[in-house]
């Protein structure tokens, strides 16, 4: 089984004076602003790394509810964020890590079998298999 989804890019312009539209398949996202200004200089709009990282998170978030359930266990909430960090190399810039912070609530969990289940979600979750980069993985239990 195979399943596709896609999201599309529109640029137009030079790299610094030029903007973009980024939009995905589901419509969740429609013609979005993104720029050489808003990827650097903290303009309103998008990015390829915030896109990367929300996609990051969602996706171990997802796949930690799954091993959880696995396990027996049902989070009442998980929250997420994936750090992409985008650094300056001689030969341009490239994507050099991905740090991946969550703070969970599952109750039932203790200490030991949460890092174990967070880190099985981290190594299996697809996009983490993606990205050719270190990811990296801060997790707190909060009950």
């Amino acid at each position: 089984m195979t399943i596709t989804k896609f999201g599309t890019a529109h640029w137009q312009g030079g790299l610094k004076d030029g903007k973009g539209t980024v939009s995905t398949q589901s419509g969740a996202l429609s013609a979005l602003p993104y720029g050489f200004n808003t990827r650097f200089e903290g303009v309103a709009g998008t990015n390829p790394e915030e896109l990367v990282g929300a996609a990051h998170a969602a996706c171990f978030a997802m796949a930690l509810s799954g091993v959880l359930g696995g396990a027996g266990l049902t989070a009442t909430a998980l929250d997420a964020k994936s750090v992409i960090s985008l650094e300056k190399q001689p030969d341009g810039f490239a994507v050099t890590a991905a740090h991946l912070t969550l703070t969970a609530t599952i109750p039932g969990a203790t200490e030991d079998q949460f890092q174990d289940l967070a880190a099985k979600a981290k190594a299996g979750c697809p996009i983490s298999k993606l990205l050719n980069a270190p990811i990296t993985l801060e997790a707190t239990l909060t009950a």
